[in-house]
């Protein structure tokens, strides 16, 4: 069972963990790391049609605290090119390169990101809350062969 669904409780179910104290780190740039994956399904949208989607967990550390930002990838034609990012950042595809989606590597890996700040209007308060988002992925450097690496020489 994934720690990220956890587990029902039962009526008299003894409870203890508090939730985490909630940090939206300022705009800029940021490490992060894949904490989870899940497979889910987008329902369709006026801008993007049914298709399959990633939700991926990254934990980002900033000097004010860690936050976990869930971002959706969607598995579509229209979306290719953060697809593409998302895998150049976290090390598994060069730019221009043609690879193949290699999920099962997702889950662990790191790479940096440009995070936003979003914010929205509570239905239920009418307060203005936020909370980080991504705005891009940066290429991971270095991807490729270590400096002073030449192919066929030893």
């Amino acid at each position: 069972m994934s720690n990220a669904q956890g587990y029902e409780l039962g009526w008299d179910s003894p409870i203890e963990n508090d939730s985490p104290d909630f940090v939206t780190l300022p705009e800029g740039d940021y490490d992060f790391e894949v904490i989870d994956f899940e497979r889910g399904r987008h329902n369709g949208s006026d801008k993007l049609p049914p298709c399959n989607k990633a939700i991926v967990s990254l934990k980002v550390k900033g000097p004010q605290g860690v936050t976990i930002i869930k971002h959706n990838l969607f598995l579509h034609s229209i979306t290719e090119g953060m697809l593409c990012s998302f895998f150049a950042a976290i090390g598994q595809r060069k730019k221009g390169e043609k690879i193949t989606m290699n999920w099962n590597a997702v889950k662990g890996a790191k790479g940096r990101a440009k995070i936003g700040i979003h914010k929205w209007i509570s239905e239920k308060t009418g307060a203005e809350l936020t909370n980080n988002e991504v705005k891009k992925f940066y290429e991971l450097e270095n991807s490729g062969p270590q400096k002073g690496y030449e192919a066929g020489r030893f």
